[in-house]
């Protein structure tokens, strides 16, 4: 019995054989695309895409940059009028190696070689880095509650219509949304009422009302960067209603608190805006989503060392102020008075309210010193003689 199952054998692998070489063809274009699917696979799983966390680097002015395109998928509305929008941000990743004393600014170099192009630079924002914190924090702390406590209103303020708007961007900080506290979770501490600084010792109760300061005003003592919300009425225009400005350098919130964009910038003798920006501008403050954050750069050289207000170009104070910007600033000043002075501004809409929020977040370091670093000299002084006349 036992033989004759080895005799068996060889024929039952003769046929196998016969059947492999009679249909060759087939055998091998399915192991083709069985080994192809399998390869696919593996690689997808090996690539698959990551939250970004390394921090960015110097952005380029005159790119577009990425922008994801529901950005523009805006659906229909009347001028002025908003539907809110079920939209949260995603929860931010903890920087655990967040340290207030240690964690430098980021070296914002927004500048390259040839003539320069007037565009509005947008590029997408990663929701974790929305609000950007270094050891700087502590010194414009200071200088924000000074200037807060010498000038009030001045500097923060918020209209009646746009009460709603500043409340929730308090509660996407801190409150309902809990950015701050999940972002930087070593300086941040939730309450049950809001939240505690644990560097400055400050408690926010964020739940009683009245608020026991402007919204505007609390969100400007927890962040580095000063805040406008413009919000749009029924001529179609976004205004200023609702800011927190006390770190510009050379404009005031109450020079343009309840202007319309166009006039904000035109009044501010922004370089080229009528001819290059405006349009763009509008139609992107229209489109713009909750989903859908963005990031742009700007930057500046500024002829002496203080970040709040920049006395060269004259006095924060006096009906002249409003006339006074870049243009009038102190002439033929020594290398080692200048200051380069770059923005980092996030723009993205509140998804109950409409506002749009601006961030802007002012990096200051002294000429003398961004020059040491390669490459920098030639491309800054290329960049600025490319400049225009305004």
């Amino acid at each position: 019995m036992q033989s004759s199952k080895n005799e068996m054998i060889p024929e039952y692998v003769n046929r196998i054989t016969h059947w492999i070489f009679s249909n060759i063809k087939p055998v091998l274009y399915g192991g083709l695309l069985t080994a192809t699917v399998f390869w696919i696979l593996i690689t997808k799983l090996i690539h698959r895409e990551k939250p970004a966390r390394g921090r960015q680097s110097s952005p380029d002015l005159e790119k577009p940059g990425s922008r994801g395109s529901s950005i523009f998928k805006a659906p229909v509305r009347p001028p002025g009028v908003w539907f809110p929008s079920d939209f949260k941000r995603p929860a931010a990743q903890p920087l655990l190696a967040w340290d207030v004393h240690k964690t430098e600014p980021l070296p914002y170099r927004p500048f390259k070689y040839g003539p320069y192009h007037i565009t509005m630079g947008l590029r997408s924002l990663q929701w974790d880095d929305w609000i950007e914190l270094d050891n700087d924090y502590l010194k414009y702390h200071a200088d924000k509650a000074r200037r807060i406590a010498e000038r009030g209103e001045k500097c923060c303020r918020t209209a009646p219509e746009a009460m709603d708007g500043a409340i929730e961007l308090l509660e996407e900080l801190l409150a309902k949304c809990d950015y701050l506290p999940q972002r930087y979770p070593t300086l941040f501490h939730r309450t049950p009422t809001g939240i505690h600084n644990l560097a400055t010792s400050e408690t926010f109760n964020v739940c009683q009302r009245p608020l026991a300061e402007d919204p505007m005003t609390i969100c400007a003592r927890l962040v580095q960067d000063d805040l406008a919300i413009m919000f749009e009425r029924e001529d179609g225009q976004y205004y200023l209603l609702a800011g927190a400005i006390l770190l510009a350098g050379f404009w005031r919130l109450s020079d343009k608190f309840g202007m319309p964009l166009s006039e904000i910038h035109t009044s501010g003798d922004v370089p080229a805006f009528k001819q290059k920006l405006e349009k763009g501008m509008m139609n992107f403050f229209r489109r713009i989503q909750p989903n859908a954050p963005v990031l742009r750069n700007n930057y500046f050289l500024q002829v002496d060392d203080e970040l709040a207000w920049s006395s060269s170009i004259g006095p924060e104070d006096g009906e002249e102020t409003q006339a006074l910007g870049w243009a009038t600033a102190e002439k033929n000043k020594a290398i080692e008075s200048h200051h380069f002075r770059s923005e980092r501004q996030s723009l993205r809409r509140l998804p109950r309210s409409g506002g749009v929020v601006f961030t802007i977040r002012t990096y200051f370091e002294p000429v003398t010193k961004i020059i040491k670093e390669p490459g920098v000299p030639g491309r800054l002084a290329s960049a600025v003689r490319s400049w225009g006349e305004d």
